[in-house]
């Protein structure tokens, strides 16, 4: 769950991380009364879920009333990558001395956290670490042993900042670590983190992504879950509790686990087809959960063919069958359904399913037979 700038600022000031005052808006003379407020100069700041703001004009610099009016007016409605312009930041404008990169996110290879911090901030960190990779000083911490301040003034210091940023860097990323870990945050992201003329050390810019998955954790995050980018398909699955992800193929993809899903998603462009989407239903597969797919995948035009890919482990084959079977009886559906089942009491299930083979439900034995013949009634 990837945030916006403006919430992952209020989502760090709610750990201290010192941020820019502003206000996110929708309306132009809200956007000069939010400038009035927090003084001259300010930024105003498209709101989008993608990169690229500044140079697509969405990050403008106004010193008055008048130029904040007529940057709010530019931005909003703005065509940003595809992304729509619906939201705008304003903040007061910081005086920067020098820009630096610091994050939190998770190493899986290592089985640990990693942080990285740099004193080239301001530009993408993949750019940095092509080409000049030593400009990235690294750090991997024990999740259950935590980062102590030893360690954050070892790193700090490894990464070579300016001296007077020393104290200020070490505050920020102690309480930086503290929010992803306890914000079961995936990454959190400062780039850049700004030494003042000052000496002090601030959060000009906020890259956050949340995990999900622990959303029954923090139901604050459900202000965050309803900005969320989903096209009309996602929306439908997001309310069935669905993991949905929409593309443009022509072959409709259910399948029980994530990396089952990609795997199925894999085999179809395998055999010459395009997914039109990807959709994990987890470990249940009774009536309502199937139902609920078959409807958001239905509703999809360029949908001309369905396949259902199950493995069964905790999830029975007669219980797919048979959840199959009745969700068909409640989904009227446009499209035929190709169907591979294996795993735990599979032959039961495929039992259950045979005497209601028909041109509009097959069976195949395997993933890649079925993968072909879903593509093949796409085809057609």
């Amino acid at each position: 769950m990837d945030l916006l700038e403006y919430q992952g600022k209020q989502f760090f000031a709610t750990y201290g991380i010192p941020v820019s005052d502003g206000e996110a808006t929708s309306d132009v003379e809200e956007a000069v009364a939010i400038a009035d407020r927090v003084g001259y100069p300010v930024v105003v700041k498209a709101q989008v879920h993608t990169g690229g703001r500044g140079k697509a004009g969405g990050v403008k610099l106004a010193e008055n009333a008048d130029e904040a009016r007529e940057h709010a007016s530019n931005i909003l409605g703005l065509d940003i990558k595809g992304h729509i312009v619906n939201i705008i930041w304003v903040e007061h404008a910081s005086d920067i001395a020098e820009e630096y990169y610091a994050s939190f996110t998770l190493d899986r290879s290592a089985k640990k956290h990693l942080g990285m911090l740099s004193a080239e901030g301001g530009v993408e960190i993949e750019t940095v670490a092509e080409e000049n990779p030593d400009a990235i000083a690294k750090i991997h911490i024990n999740p259950v042993d935590g980062l102590s301040e030893a360690q954050c003034r070892a790193w700090v210091e490894a990464a070579n900042l300016n001296p007077q940023a020393t104290e200020g860097a070490i505050d920020i990323l102690m309480k930086l670590y503290t929010a992803y870990v306890e914000g079961d945050a995936d990454l959190c992201e400062i780039n850049p983190l700004i030494l003042k003329p000052t000496g002090e050390v601030h959060a000009l810019d906020a890259k956050v992504s949340l995990d999900s998955n622990a959303i029954y954790e923090h139901p604050e995050y459900a202000q965050y879950d309803a900005t969320q980018p989903r096209d009309d398909r996602e929306t439908a699955a997001h309310e069935k509790g669905l993991q949905y992800v929409g593309l443009d193929g022509s072959v409709g993809v259910i399948a029980n686990g994530a990396g089952l899903a990609m795997s199925t998603l894999d085999v179809v462009n395998q055999v010459g087809g395009s997914p039109a989407n990807f959709l994990d239903i987890g470990g249940g597969a009774n009536a309502d959960v199937m139902a609920g797919a078959l409807e958001v995948i239905n509703d999809d035009q360029n949908v001309k063919a369905i396949f259902i890919n199950i493995f069964g482990g905790i999830t029975r084959g007669e219980e797919v069958a048979n959840g199959i079977i009745e969700a068909m009886s409640r989904v009227k559906l446009d499209s035929p359904i190709v169907i591979r089942l294996d795993g735990t009491n599979a032959e039961e299930g495929r039992a259950i399913l045979k005497p209601h083979l028909s041109d509009r439900l097959m069976m195949e034995d395997t993933m890649l037979s079925a993968a072909a013949k879903a593509v093949e009634l796409a085809g057609k």
